[in-house]
């Protein structure tokens, strides 16, 4: 995939996300906006025709049970959270089925959790499986899977999910849609109030007033947004962020809504997942000779590095990785349970031959307090 640089080459962009909010995909009942969704539809229909692969991440599938349960408003509670999940999921999906029909357009479900991407088989497998989906001509739908996610294993918003996403599938383009039409000066409600038609650097808004509060719907605000287009910049891929209502000019690159442009190159896909998707469940303290290793060259930690072990975790589980100092180092997949490692911790006889502590592979690395890879 090519860099788009630009937003005049969004429709030359081989593949794009989309990413589409409660707020812009219900009515203040609940109820699913059939108009909008449509519309968005409609959009992506073109797009789709016109060669472009196309990855729509959808949120309101708890927004659209609010309805038909009769609940008041968004659910706080998260075994009603998961109720409304259960019933919005198949209205959403049957809503967006039939408008993708009317242009024999295939769609396909993809639900993830943020254990899928623990661990690297899982991780491969959705990376493939996105693939097939979009080698075959099928438009995905992604959501996360509210219906059995925790609290604890919850990506936090569909907007960090899209960008994340856009990593997954190598996309050139990541949209944010919202219900207003691009990133302010300031609240939009506030006299003055000015459009901010391009970002360059996250240094730019260091001044601005974000809002972190999203509608009653949604789950966040344009800040939530602002940190998925960081995360995805970051990457190497170019962001929108618009209203459905400008979707179609955006593609044909009119100047319309927030433009981001990249600020960093390509990275491990997986690697940001890790960072960004997964919860970590331990910790490992190691010696200051596996300290440096880990940090100054890309190098497996092996149990005699290990000095002790804090949690409870089994095999399989991101864990945190600290210096005896306490400052962090990364954070990886452990090869072993903490009852295990706990045996084996600091023993010189399992240095060779058995399966690393972590994986050279399932480690990120942390610097002056942030990820890197």
């Amino acid at each position: 995939m090519n860099k788009v640089l630009n937003r005049l080459e969004i429709g030359q962009a081989t593949r794009i996300v989309v990413k589409v909010g409660s707020s812009s995909l219900t009515r203040p009942d609940g109820n699913l906006d059939f108009e909008q969704l449509a519309h968005i539809t409609k959009v992506l229909t073109s797009a789709h025709q016109n060669g472009q692969q196309v990855v729509l991440v959808s949120s309101g599938s708890t927004a659209a049970g609010i309805g038909p349960l009769g609940l008041s408003g968004k659910p706080r509670e998260m075994h009603l959270h998961q109720a409304a999940a259960m019933v919005g999921q198949s209205r959403l999906l049957a809503a967006w089925e039939a408008e993708f029909a009317k242009a024999n357009i295939t769609i396909g479900q993809v639900l993830f959790t943020a254990e899928d991407v623990v661990n690297r088989r899982h991780y491969a497998n959705a990376q493939s499986a996105l693939s097939t989906l979009l080698s075959l001509g099928v438009i995905p739908i992604v959501n996360e899977n509210d219906a059995v996610v925790t609290d604890e294993l919850r990506f936090g918003d569909n907007d960090r999910l899209a960008a994340l996403t856009s990593h997954l599938v190598a996309s050139e383009v990541l949209i944010l849609l919202t219900d207003v039409d691009g990133l302010y000066t300031m609240p939009p409600k506030f006299e003055g109030a000015r459009l901010i038609e391009e970002v360059r650097s996250m240094a730019d808004l260091d001044s601005l007033e974000i809002t972190s509060r999203g509608s009653t719907v949604g789950t966040g605000g344009m800040r939530t947004k602002v940190a998925a287009a960081d995360l995805a910049c970051s990457g190497g891929i170019a962001v929108l962020i618009t209203s459905p209502e400008n979707l179609g000019r955006a593609l044909t690159g009119e100047p319309v809504g927030t433009w981001f442009h990249p600020t960093g190159k390509r990275t491990s896909a997986r690697k940001l997942w890790l960072e960004h998707a997964a919860q970590v469940k331990g910790t490992i303290i190691v010696d200051d000779g596996a300290a440096s290793a880990l940090r100054r060259r890309g190098t497996s930690l092996l149990p005699v590095g290990v000095f002790a072990v804090a949690g409870k975790f089994s095999s399989g589980d991101l864990v945190e990785i600290r210096q005896m100092d306490g400052s962090t180092i990364g954070r990886g997949v452990c090869g072993f349970s903490s009852e295990e490692l706990t045996h084996i911790a600091g023993d010189k006889d399992f240095a060779h031959g058995l399966r690393p502590v972590v994986h050279v592979n399932d480690f990120v690395r942390a610097r002056q307090g942030h990820v890197v890879h």
